[in-house]
């Protein structure tokens, strides 16, 4: 078997723009949404720790060399732009580390985080992958979609921020281990 790199998102929004950019091809929808071509492998989870029982399966259907955790985050920073994107996990040098912490419940209060990020899956997904994977090829990257709001993004404007930010994903996608 070949190793893949496995992209995981909570929501198709996150995942579309990465879907059309990579022509990846739908291979399952139930119980929970597939994509691939070539040695990538995209899987849509859910929201939260829905996403555990997910990766725990894709781990066992496929071996992967790299791992990469790409979605929207909140962001206490004001004088971070919307549709920023920051690697949490490695200095790239093509994209910025910021802090990052995961939340079971929406954070609207700057004064709760300790980091600069926050979202609802990373910390799971760093649980599973560190089962199956070194450090260094587990990835987290985090696209700011708003500024602690409580009102969920649209689809629409995620795709719209996630696809603004292809360039530096596909060299995180594509770079050699």
């Amino acid at each position: 078997m070949s190793y893949k790199i496995l992209i995981h998102t909570a929501f198709f929004a996150e995942a579309k723009a990465v879907v059309e950019y990579f022509r990846l091809q739908c291979l399952q929808t139930k119980p929970y949404k597939i994509y691939a071509k070539d040695e990538i492998v995209l899987v849509v989870s859910g929201m939260g720790e829905k996403c555990r029982l997910v990766l725990e399966d894709i781990f066992e259907k496929y071996k992967f060399k790299r791992a990469i955790n790409l979605g929207v985050a909140g962001c206490k920073d004001k004088g971070i732009e919307i549709g920023s994107i920051f690697c949490t996990t490695h200095d790239l040098g093509f994209i910025e580390m910021q802090s990052l912490s995961s939340s079971a419940k929406v954070v609207d209060d700057p004064r709760l985080l300790k980091s600069t990020l926050v979202d609802m899956e990373s910390s799971v997904f760093t649980q599973i992958s560190q089962k199956f994977l070194k450090k260094e090829e587990i990835f987290i990257l985090k696209v700011v979609s708003d500024h602690l709001e409580t009102k969920i993004p649209k689809k629409e404007f995620i795709w719209k921020i996630m696809k603004k930010n292809l360039k530096n994903i596909s060299r995180v996608v594509t770079m050699k281990n």
